[in-house]
């Protein structure tokens, strides 16, 4: 069965194609969620033209969110804190932090897109990867110093 989907389902499809799933899946899945919707020989030339303009929306965010992404890593951020034996911070670097630093800088991100490696309780500087897309995470550089 040809259905074209709405959303995004993992290992099947992305959101704006028109793939063929077996008829159970399609009726115990993916329609009583609103997943998708059967292709008829009526409806699919509709389809085909919501594809073509979802392409185009598609572009024009991946050339949004990479220009974004160049922005971000050519941005360095300076976070002053309390230290204490020379090199260890009083508590450590949250993502909320982070994002309010870049929201100062005409960036704008949500916390859950702040990926950290390891707990930032050092001074010094560390690289945070900042998660756009599944392909598009530049990496920022975060450098920490005493008060």
């Amino acid at each position: 069965m040809k259905v074209f989907l709405f959303k995004d389902v993992e290992k099947v499809g992305i959101a704006g194609e028109i793939i063929k799933v077996t008829d159970g899946y399609a009726t115990n899945f993916l329609f009583p969620r609103k997943l998708a919707v059967a292709v008829t020989p009526d409806n699919e030339s509709s389809f085909k033209n919501r594809i073509k303009i979802i392409e185009k929306r598609h572009e024009v965010v991946a050339s949004k969110t990479s220009m974004l992404a160049e922005k971000i890593k050519s941005t360095d951020l300076v976070i002053k804190r309390k230290m204490h034996d020379g090199t260890k911070l009083y508590g450590s670097i949250s993502p909320h932090e982070i994002v309010d630093l870049l929201a100062e800088k005409g960036i704008s991100i949500s916390k859950s897109q702040v990926e950290f490696d390891k707990s930032i309780k050092t001074f010094g500087t560390h690289e945070v990867v900042i998660k756009l897309s599944s392909q598009l995470k530049p990496t920022l550089k975060v450098k920490v110093v005493g008060e």
